[in-house]
């Protein structure tokens, strides 16, 4: 009875299905039938009477399908593109989550790790070089010793705690290469270094700014996730990072690259006036015998330095030309530590580099793990949680990179500090843009209560020249030096005035006065956003003069192997005060442009002389040359030295002595003392602080 009762059931299930299947069979047989004999049929309510409404609406869904097909083939077609260029498909930037998700994708930290373990290592080296930790007791133990900090309420602490402060960075460095508790190593390293960083600005260049910025980047990223302390204490550390770690550090590189090759696209640079004579240097050998030294200077060290920096990141991070270009890219900078002494600068470039190839490329070369690394979580759901976090982080790291890409070209902003160039040196990513050769530099305090003028040793309070070239850091120079003459001599420094009167040369021009001479320092206005009134500009309305400039100067020097030549140029209204030293014979002032008065202190009759003229000068006496008219002026000394032509020196013999091509043993020992003298101040301080042991006081070698 029960198997007869399932029996009916199934059957009265299967008639149902059946049935409706012969329903829907029916419906479109019936439909087909009707097709087949165009029957004619009523229209219905729902019916449109007008077919050519229906003509003309599938025409435009025709046309708007060809276009989407069309639009959607010109994106597949530039997303191959972009995916053969740079590796990656375009839709990843179609959209913030899709960014968001490419951003977050897990990759392998192994080629990151090694870049953190390069870098920590660059960083004990620089700590005793460009940080100063060899010259520590130099820079600190000084309590006169002036400063040059970003903000005017810094201070530097007493030399023994500066000496804690530079022990504290050393072993945050250690800690950075070792990955040893990453993050505070991280910070123990850059509290300091950004301290000792923004506590004097005529420190600062492009790459120590670089420093700082990849170590705060490293603050945030896993790079300890391979190769350092902390994966090996932990085994179950996940060897995936998030992309976004390298996207940072490839980013700031790229940053640096690309904007020191568009700061060099312009006439300052193309001109070829910015690095000359390089070309005698030994590495420029093999092209030597090809080219002419003019040429090299001209074409290699300032065009082909020009393209190479604008368009290196992008060949490095296109697939296609990345192997072509590495060996150019490892040359360059190889070239340039033997050029330049730029400290570890082209050392951290070198250690970018792999950061440009496969995440895993370190277990691949080493074959040092046979797991392979096994992705957790997909980027789907990686994101599913922290969604909202995500997309927070990557506002972050979108901030961060227009930050970067805006402070370069901030300049319109802090008007303050722009002079010659524009904007603090260090952020801009201007390298090698501007040289400079510093004629003169004099300081006059003026005691205004009896009207004495006293000379002061312009370097008597500090070893750095760059404030000579920027206000903010002379207005600052001349504070520090009022505060330590109230301090040493109180009676002089109750009622001042210090006078700045600078001579400097910017790229083969004139030698000309950086600063208004009459402006009283202690008294200047001077605003971080507003122009600075006494700052006197270059004057570029000369530039058409540099290659005469150089024909001059080549004519010159071939008189003699004693002779020289100076030009000069300067502002009308002020005067030249020049003393010509018994050494100097045969000396000569040539008016090349504009309309001077001349006299000497022995002869009170004034000469006027204009565009052409010449005349002789004596030794041993002071000579004034005032600028007069509405342009500026300029002029040319000649002269002879007698002392090298009475004992015969040549300005050869300097360059006979046999130096080594490739003097990597002389530059080992030299950071091996530098380190010792480093340890040896830190060593100084610890003892002093622990037991009062006296600290041995630095001797500061003369000018």
């Amino acid at each position: 009875m029960g198997s007869y009762v399932d029996l009916s059931v199934l059957s009265l299930l299967y008639l149902q299905r059946t049935c409706s299947f012969a329903f829907f069979t029916d419906s479109r047989f019936s439909r087909m039938a009707n097709s087949k004999r165009k029957l004619p049929t009523k229209p219905s309510a729902t019916e449109d009477p007008n077919p050519q409404k229906y003509t003309r609406r599938s025409s435009e869904e025709s046309r708007t399908d060809v276009n989407h097909k069309s639009a959607k083939k010109s994106f597949l077609s530039l997303n191959q593109i972009f995916r053969d260029c740079l590796g990656h498909d375009l839709s990843n930037f179609t959209s913030l989550a899709h960014f968001t998700s490419w951003l977050h994708r897990p990759v392998d930290g192994a080629a990151l790790g090694i870049f953190r373990m390069l870098y920590g290592a660059a960083m004990l080296i620089d700590i005793a070089e460009e940080r100063g930790g060899g010259q520590l007791d130099v820079r600190f133990q000084e309590p006169l010793h002036c400063h040059f900090p970003l903000f005017n309420g810094m201070r530097a602490l007493a030399y023994p705690l500066m000496g804690c402060v530079y022990l504290c960075m050393w072993l945050g460095a250690w800690g950075i290469m070792l990955g040893y508790r990453f993050r505070t190593s991280c910070l123990a390293f850059l509290i300091p270094y950004w301290y000792i960083f923004l506590l004097d600005k005529p420190t600062w260049n492009n790459h120590s700014y670089l420093f700082g910025l990849v170590g705060t980047l490293l603050l945030f990223t896993q790079a300890e996730s391979y190769c350092s302390l902390d994966s090996w204490l932990n085994p179950r550390k996940s060897r995936c990072i998030p992309y976004w770690n390298y996207f940072l550090i490839k980013f700031q590189f790229f940053v640096l690259y690309m904007y020191a090759g568009l700061k060099k696209f312009s006439l300052e640079w193309l001109s070829g006036y910015a690095m000359s004579n390089l070309s005698h240097h030994w590495v420029f050998a093999p092209f030597r015998q090809v080219i002419d030294p003019e040429l090299i200077d001209l074409l290699i060290v300032h065009w082909f330095t020009a393209f190479f920096d604008v368009s290196i990141a992008f060949f490095m991070t296109m697939e296609k030309t990345r192997l072509l270009v590495t060996p150019f890219m490892l040359s360059f900078h190889l070239m340039n530590s033997r050029l330049f002494v730029i400290g570890m600068f082209p050392w951290v470039c070198l250690a970018e580099v792999p950061l440009f190839f496969s995440f895993d490329w370190p277990r691949r070369l080493g074959n040092w793990s046979k797991i392979p690394v096994v992705h957790s979580k997909g980027p789907e759901e990686e994101l599913s949680k922290p969604r909202i976090l995500a997309r927070l982080r990557t506002g972050l790291i979108l901030a961060y990179c227009g930050m970067q890409l805006f402070l370069p070209y901030s300049h319109f902003i802090t008007k303050g500090y722009n002079n010659w160039t524009n904007g603090l040196y260090g952020y801009s990513w201007d390298m090698m843009v501007h040289s400079y050769d510093t004629l003169q530099t004099s300081i006059q305090v003026v005691d205004n209560e009896s009207r004495q003028v006293h000379n002061l040793n312009p370097y008597a309070f500090t070893e750095y020249d760059r404030w000579t070239k920027y206000a903010d850091m002379a207005v600052q120079y001349a504070r520090c030096i009022e505060e330590n003459i109230r301090e040493k001599q109180p009676d002089i420094g109750k009622n001042i005035s210090i006078y700045f009167d600078i001579w400097c040369s910017m790229n083969g021009r004139f030698q000309q006065r950086s600063f208004d001479p009459r402006e009283d320092l202690l008294r200047a206005k001077w605003s971080p956003f507003e122009s600075t009134s006494w700052s006197l500009p270059l004057l570029n309305e000369l530039n058409h003069m540099r290659p005469k400039l150089r024909t001059i100067e080549t004519e010159v020097l071939a008189w003699n192997n004693y002779s020289d030549v100076i030009f000069v140029a300067d502002f009308p209204g002020l005067t030249l005060t020049n003393f010509i030293s018994p050494d100097l014979i045969n000396c000569t002032l040539t008016i090349l442009e504009g309309n001077v008065r001349y006299r000497n202190e022995r002869d009170p009759e004034a000469y006027f002389l204009t565009a052409g003229k010449s005349i002789g000068l004596e030794s041993n006496i002071t000579h004034l040359v005032t600028t007069i008219g509405q342009k500026p002026a300029s002029y040319l000394f000649t002269y002879t030295n007698k002392t090298m032509l009475e004992q015969g020196i040549t300005i050869e013999q300097p360059e006979i002595e046999e130096r080594s091509v490739l003097p990597l043993w002389q530059e080992f020992q030299h950071r091996v003392t530098n380190y010792q003298q480093f340890l040896g101040h830190i060593g100084n301080c610890l003892m002093y602080l622990l037991y009062d042991v006296p600290i041995p006081q630095a001797v500061k070698g003369g000018d």
